[in-house]
């Protein structure tokens, strides 16, 4: 009953309200910075490679990483596939276009972080609730989107990626569902409490290794399916297309179209607007806010536009139908077996593993940032062990419940926070559009951008730009 209740709310959540807000924040933040995700491709490959000033901050790479870690997860591989076979093929289209605007949010968004960012013992920290509660003045609102934000990243989108992990070993002869399922859950906690307790420069460095090996060998791989079944790939597109723009089917069963379910996964992988990745780009050390803004636009197009993108072709060009019972991991181990053979499914498994551990990392740091503004201070070291501890058990309990109520309670906790987000970037964002202004006055004088407060006439109290 409980599960029911809760695919009632998202089936309105995702089918009316989330869609409305996104498709409206997203065109009107790409209508006021000029489309400044397609235009300012080359400022944001710059951006990337920008390193702290003193040599000791956090890069915007390491910062990208981090975001990227979390975008790019399970989610890339389960979600997708999910998608595909519930949805049709045309929700690959739907997510494309929530990336497309999306990329206009995320910089919106990961700007407000930069100007807003606190000083901590360690560096840089910030995200949402500390533009929520400087720029709108309110503190509970504030620690409302923090409480809703450690139940999605720190328990339902953690439990999820744990289960997703195990469960792509069941097509395996050694899998007892009784008895597996926890074994591979201990591992995996052990394994994140080992990172969580070494800070989050552990964390850094982790992601900052995992995430670019393991994307690019998994778009290696779409790449060698798609040239394997090229003859297959422009039948692939008509089906997208046709099956996108299916208007009788869509609106005969919207909560079970492709425009559902594309909204739904592009925007539970790409993330933007929900107020997460922004945790992660308030600690980056640059000398201008627009430039870690652009940095994660970046993060947008490589988690939709590349992973998931390379999911859907794996799945799509393989001739494997895609049906409700193959739905999630084996159907995309269904599609690589019918190209590789063995290989296929092993590989997956490589690729889950990774891809949720990193995921797991990303997600945990966002938790961090918003346990130090609850408790109004970065905490001891003692207190931080103990709830890394907790954050590990979790993880060790995700890996032996129902997927379908972890999926349902993830959806519906990242969609309160997007509720909450949205509304607020947007009255913010004016400040955003100066400094886009500034940054943009800067470059066309030859300057390497530098910023101050005092330039878009921030009327707030900041720790950083004086």
């Amino acid at each position: 009953m409980f599960d029911k209740i809760i695919a009632a709310i998202n089936d309105a959540l995702y089918g009316y309200v989330l869609i409305i807000i996104l498709v409206v924040g997203g065109l009107y933040f790409t209508v006021r910075t000029k489309g400044a995700q397609f235009r300012l491709l080359g400022a944001q490959l710059r951006a990337v490679t920008e390193k702290p000033k003193d040599g000791k901050g956090v890069s915007s790479f390491q910062a990208l990483m981090v975001s990227t870690a979390s975008r790019v997860g399970t989610g890339n591989i389960i979600g997708v596939s999910t998608a595909l076979c519930l949805g049709g093929f045309g929700a690959m289209l739907w997510m494309w276009v929530i990336a497309a605007i999306g990329g206009a949010t995320a910089l919106i968004e990961s700007t407000l972080a930069q100007i807003y960012k606190k000083r901590g013992p360690d560096g840089a920290y910030g995200g949402p609730a500390y533009y929520i509660e400087k720029g709108l003045g309110s503190k509970s609102l504030a620690i409302i989107f923090s409480v809703v934000l450690i139940i999605t990243y720190g328990i339902g989108f953690n439990m999820l990626a744990s289960y997703n992990l195990q469960s792509t070993f069941s097509s395996y002869g050694f899998y007892n569902p009784q008895y597996t399922p926890w074994i591979i859950g201990a591992v995996l906690a052990v394994l994140v409490g080992y990172c969580l307790l070494g800070g989050g420069k552990r964390i850094m460095k982790a992601t900052g290794v995992l995430v670019p090996v393991m994307g690019i060998a998994y778009i290696l791989i779409a790449v060698v399916i798609m040239c394997i079944n090229i003859k297959s790939i422009p039948t692939v597109f008509g089906e997208i297309f046709r099956n996108a723009f299916d208007f009788k089917a869509i609106f005969g069963g919207f909560s079970g179209s492709c425009v559902m379910y594309g909204i739904k996964r592009g925007l539970y992988s790409n993330e933007a607007g929900v107020g997460s990745a922004p945790n992660a780009s308030a600690s980056a050390d640059v000398q201008h806010p627009i430039k870690q803004g652009l940095v994660q636009v970046l993060s947008v197009f490589i988690d939709t536009v590349l992973v998931c993108s390379a999911t859907g072709f794996m799945c799509m060009t393989s001739g494997v139908e895609a049906t409700a019972a193959l739905s999630g991991a084996p159907y995309v181990q269904a599609a690589l077996s019918a190209t590789f053979g063995t290989f296929g499914p092993i590989f997956i498994t490589v690729a889950m593993v990774l891809f949720a551990f990193t995921t797991l990392l990303g997600n945990l740091y966002y938790v961090d940032q918003c346990v130090f503004y609850i408790l109004g201070k970065v905490p001891s070291k003692k207190v931080q062990h103990a709830y890394h501890i907790a954050a590990a058990l979790i993880v060790l309990l995700g890996a032996g419940l129902s997927a379908d109520l972890l999926w349902n309670i993830s959806d519906l906790t990242m969609g309160v926070m997007t509720l909450i987000n949205l509304p607020v970037i947007v009255i913010l964002s004016k400040y955003v559009f100066r400094a886009l202004k500034d940054y943009e006055k800067q470059r066309k004088m030859g300057k390497e951008p530098v910023f101050r407060a005092a330039d878009i006439e921030l009327p707030h109290e900041v720790d950083y730009w004086q």
